[in-house]
């Protein structure tokens, strides 16, 4: 009896946090898409953490929004608590963190790609994919369906070969338990595609009815809540918020891990891949930071209407018995009751330097990937990637330019460089400090950097770009204006210095350099500044740091000038750079393996050193002149 067959656009195999936001992507370009997921229940699921954003991930969520995703639109819609973090330190690295409701999370985001034009849900796992001559044609499903299509968009999380862990017991299933994905894998080998095998993991959700609170730091959100997405408007998200908690795990806690560390699949070699270095389960923290008295311990809810607490900062493997053991030592857990077990899973993902930075394989064309399944950590680094994904797929069925982004003008940008580029050994996670130009970089002008991308793209309204334009107009013009406002030292302006315990003026100055004072900012100024006009306040935001931050900001974008140079000059495809004279051997070996599409990019490679890039640049400049 003959299989089925159907023909679409792209199909996107998966339906998480990188599979929403590349199937979205796809439809609202016009393409006709499917998404692929092994339970429509688990669309947009939060199996871990439940919170969108945090350090640098509220960044990249910022990004997603600026661009035309869905993620921030989402979070604004269903989170019960949020804070600006790091507002003690720079606006470089402010970041916004919301926790989710993770029901109403996910329920809200397969309700936008329910009711999206061109998208069609289909819950089935993907098995094969079908590729001729180094294209790709489709997708096979497990009933021997096949669906044919001009592009792919691999965006698989943690359910390839998945399998979830504790102590001695073992399940073949995903995160959540859900229904793992275990013949894919086979075919992209059979493809030469390269497979890695990563770990993450996630702690104990316990009964809130169990928890005494009294003996834990209440935690707040902010008393002004700041919106995720820019097209928001900030009056719809000021609510009432739930309460997390903050205790602390100590000695009792420690000794009971370091008894029953053989118990661990993490030590006992049950564990075959590898973990994130930078979100430790609690035996590893115990083991290598054995110093330390105390570890975090955050109790956060996950959601309005249930009772479970998920315990942030406790994630772990240890038997079911030793759980129990190591949850109860806790101040305010010592009644605890879980409700569900903490687990490490392990699954297959792909080494992603077999991917050119539109995140498209490079041996077979037209297959592109995003997420956990490219080596990353996080629901936010999933979805940045899925987005860039899908427009790329996109691009490439509509035969339009790809979108790259680079180090200097997004996180997204550095995420997909250091992924592309780098030896990753360990699931990726997004840092701050990861992005060299980061005060360019803020998570408040992401819109700014961004949204003329998003428009030109087509995800981003032709309304929504003309505020955009309309505001950085008015955000130079009010520059200009300050920094001609002159400031005499009369009693009116000692007064008010004096107010903010601010240096008196000894002569006149202007309204610019009393802003870039630490003690003051331009709203503190209106009483000697007559002339202001009304401004909103992301403006106003944005006129505040680009004042104060001038000289730092300056010197950036002379760096980021010198570094455009070197990304501008491209680098031939499929290569020999044994061609090349007086590269070194494991240069030669390094750039044919990677095969960069540009300097820049072939400069941040392991291995390949600045005598390198100068012997590259000459042998440019020489191909160039031939070939004149």
């Amino acid at each position: 009896m003959p299989c089925m067959t159907e023909k679409y656009d792209i199909c996107v195999v998966g339906a998480g946090h990188a599979g929403c936001e590349a199937a979205l992507a796809c439809a609202r370009l016009g393409l006709n898409t499917i998404v692929f997921t092994v339970s429509v229940e688990s669309i947009a699921l939060m199996p871990c953490n439940p919170n969108i954003g945090g350090s640098s991930k509220g960044h990249l969520v910022r990004e997603i929004d600026a661009l035309g995703g869905q993620m921030g639109i989402n979070i604004d819609k269903t989170f019960i608590q949020s804070k600006m973090l790091n507002i003690s330190k720079g606006p470089a690295v402010h970041s916004l963190r919301a926790q989710a409701d993770k029901l109403e999370y996910s329920r809200r985001m397969r309700t936008t790609l329910e009711n999206t034009d061109n998208l069609t849900i289909r819950q089935a796992e993907v098995t094969d994919i079908i590729v001729e001559d180094g294209v790709i044609l489709g997708v096979k499903t497990f009933s021997g369906a096949s669906y044919y299509s001009k592009a792919v968009v691999l965006c698989t999380g943690t359910y390839l070969k998945s399998r979830c862990l504790y102590g001695d017991v073992v399940n073949y299933t995903g995160p959540n338990g859900l229904q793992s994905a275990n013949k894919l894998s086979q075919s992209l080998k059979d493809n030469f595609v390269e497979i890695f095998r990563f770990k993450t993991g996630t702690p104990a959700r316990i009964d809130g009815r169990s928890i005494d609170f009294s003996k834990m730091q209440e935690q707040r959100g902010d008393e002004k809540v700041v919106p995720f997405s820019f097209t928001t408007d900030p009056e719809e998200v000021q609510i009432d918020q739930v309460s997390c908690w903050l205790t602390y795990t100590n000695e009792k806690t420690h000794n009971i891990i370091r008894d029953n560390l053989d118990r661990s699949p993490l030590y006992s070699g049950m564990i075959e891949g590898t973990g994130p270095r930078y979100c430790p389960s609690i035996e590893d923290k115990v083991v290598k930071f054995a110093d330390k008295e105390r570890h975090q311990v955050f109790i956060e809810p996950e959601g309005l209407y249930t009772n479970e607490m998920y315990v942030g900062g406790m994630s772990s493997s240890l038997p079911e018995d030793v759980q129990y053991k190591m949850y109860r030592t806790v101040p305010g857990l010592e009644n605890a009751e879980i409700v569900r077990n903490a687990y490490a899973i392990e699954y297959d993902c792909i080494n992603p330097r077999q991917l050119y930075p539109t995140l498209e394989f490079k041996n077979i064309k037209g297959l592109f990937s995003g997420g956990q399944f490219n080596g990353s950590s996080g629901y936010e680094e999933a979805a940045a990637q899925g987005l860039v994904a899908g427009i790329n797929a996109s691009m490439y069925v509509l035969d339009r330019e790809p979108l790259v982004l680079d180090r200097s003008e997004s996180y997204i940008g550095v995420l997909i460089d250091d992924l592309v580029t780098k030896d990753n050994h360990e699931p990726y996670r997004m840092m701050t400090s990861r992005a060299e130009y980061r005060l360019l970089l803020r998570q408040d002008n992401a819109d700014l950097r961004l949204s003329k991308k998003g428009y030109q793209i087509g995800l981003i309204s032709k309304e929504r770009y003309e505020w955009v334009v309309l505001k950085e107009k008015l955000i130079d013009q009010e520059i200009k204006r300050i920094e001609n406002v002159n400031i005499g030292a009369n009693s009116v302006v000692q007064k008010l210095l004096e107010e903010h315990k601010s240096t008196p003026l000894k002569t006149g100055t202007t309204l610019a350099e009393l802003i870039r004072r630490p003690e003051l900012c331009y709203e503190d100024l209106a009483e000697i500044d007559p002339d202001r006009t009304e401004l909103s306040h992301e403006v106003i935001e944005q006129v505040n740091i680009n004042i104060k931050y001038e000289g730092y900001i300056k010197r950036q974008l002379k760096q980021v000038k010198e570094f455009k140079k070197l990304e501008n000059k491209k680098l031939p495809q499929h290569f020999d750079y044994q061609q090349v004279k007086s590269l070194r051997i494991e240069a030669v070996q390094k750039l044919n393996l990677y095969q960069p599409v540009n300097v820049g990019q072939a400069s941040r490679i392991s291995g390949v050193s600045p005598a390198d890039i100068s012997v590259l640049l000459i042998y440019l400049e020489q191909r160039n002149r031939s070939q004149k």
